[in-house]
């Protein structure tokens, strides 16, 4: 095994620090304070890292975008992780499922994403299907040469940057090996389309600036020309194409552990308590130990995961260990960076208390850690005929 990173490597996360400290860093607090990212600064942190190469990264270099592997990726999402969510989200990586767009989807979603023109938002769940996809009750029934749409979607992010949104609803029934359900089919709807109206969310204690929306559709029309992939092959076009997302969201929370432990490490090593520093009791070095050691997990599961993507090898199983060591990573380092830190880690003059609200939102989406759980168990069993 080969653990050493290429110059290109190197170069990417010195230039994603760099750019993660001078223009992510200082809007923090505002963004914290108002929880509202101001236009102003959304639009040169968008143009700065257009400039970097860091817009649409993960995009293929043949469509226009920066062609950086899963690894390499992964590791360009640790720096950007450090800072806030709704802040480092604007260096933009459009849904990997828009490479499903075909003919004139292409040049209508795909490369506008690409080119910095355009932002998607994905819309899978509703009030009573979240970990349960397949109980969605958003249908959209064939009409002609249309699609009709009815039903609601919520907890869906960043709406009210989107221009469009790749949406999943019911088109049917099958026979499963558990009875009957739904099937699936991907759409792309256009924000303003008839029938169609995005509302405000639900007020969130993580992810300050970043924020969620209810979608409804009532009779919304859409032409079959707006089917991504094939009609009933919504979760085919999924499989294929969002694997890697577990990734993004454990190498993300990598980078909050990173800062956090090295605000930790800092305090123990300069704080000063009944005539010594802090770090050299046992119990405030035993944590620092333990938070390194689940930090270093993670790191090596969330790698070796983004490796064998690149290699077309990655299995479900691994991708889930990867999301579920970062993750519990983070409830556990945050929770004792501020242990450490005492009173002051709870107070907004530091990082930490951001940290620790965020990371609570980390453990549920994109499968919370039950289910990341069952994908592993199932690995081991199903071999066994369980």
């Amino acid at each position: 095994m080969d653990f050493a990173l290429s110059d290109e490597q190197r170069m990417l996360i010195e230039t994603a620090r760099r750019f993660v400290e001078e223009e992510l860093y200082p809007h923090e607090r505002t963004v914290e304070e108002t929880d509202d990212v101001p236009k102003e600064v959304a639009d040169e942190i968008k143009r700065k890292s257009m400039e970097l190469g860091l817009y649409a990264a993960a995009m293929p270099a043949e469509l226009g975008g920066g062609g950086l592997d899963t690894l390499s990726m992964s590791m360009l999402d640790r720096e950007l992780g450090r800072a806030s969510y709704a802040l480092h989200y604007l260096v933009y990586r459009p849904s990997n499922i828009l490479q499903a767009c075909v003919g004139d989807q292409r040049e209508k979603y795909l490369y506008p994403c690409i080119n910095g023109e355009k932002v998607d938002c994905l819309a899978m769940t509703e009030p009573g299907a979240g970990s349960d996809v397949r109980g969605m009750k958003c249908k959209a029934e064939r009409d002609g040469d249309d699609f009709v749409i009815n039903g609601t979607k919520h907890f869906i992010s960043h709406a009210d940057w989107a221009d469009f949104v790749i949406l999943m609803a019911a088109t049917g029934e099958e026979e499963g090996p558990r009875g009957p359900r739904k099937k699936i089919t991907t759409f792309l709807v256009d924000m303003g389309t008839p029938g169609f109206t995005v509302r405000p969310g639900y007020k969130n204690v993580s992810m300050r600036g970043y924020h969620n929306f209810i979608l409804e559709f009532d009779d919304c029309r859409v032409p079959a020309s707006q089917v991504l992939g094939e009609v009933d092959k919504g979760f085919d076009v999924a499989n294929d194409w969002l694997g890697a997302t577990r990734l993004q969201v454990a190498a993300t929370s990598l980078g909050r552990c990173d800062r956090a432990l090295e605000l930790a490490t800092s305090w123990a090593a300069e704080r000063k308590q009944f005539g010594q520093q802090i770090g050299k009791f046992q119990g405030v070095s035993f944590k620092l130990a333990d938070m390194a050691l689940k930090l270093k997990s993670a790191e090596l599961l969330t790698y070796e995961a983004a490796w064998k993507h690149d290699q077309g090898i990655m299995t479900d199983s691994e991708a889930a260990m990867a999301k579920l060591a970062a993750t519990e990573a983070l409830a556990f380092i945050a929770d004792e960076a501020i242990q450490i830190h005492g009173g002051m880690g709870l107070m907004n003059e530091l990082p930490l208390e951001m940290i620790w609200r965020d990371a609570r939102l980390e453990r549920i989406w994109e499968g919370t850690s039950e289910i990341q759980r069952h994908i592993i168990s199932r690995g081991l069993l199903r071999p066994l005929g369980g």
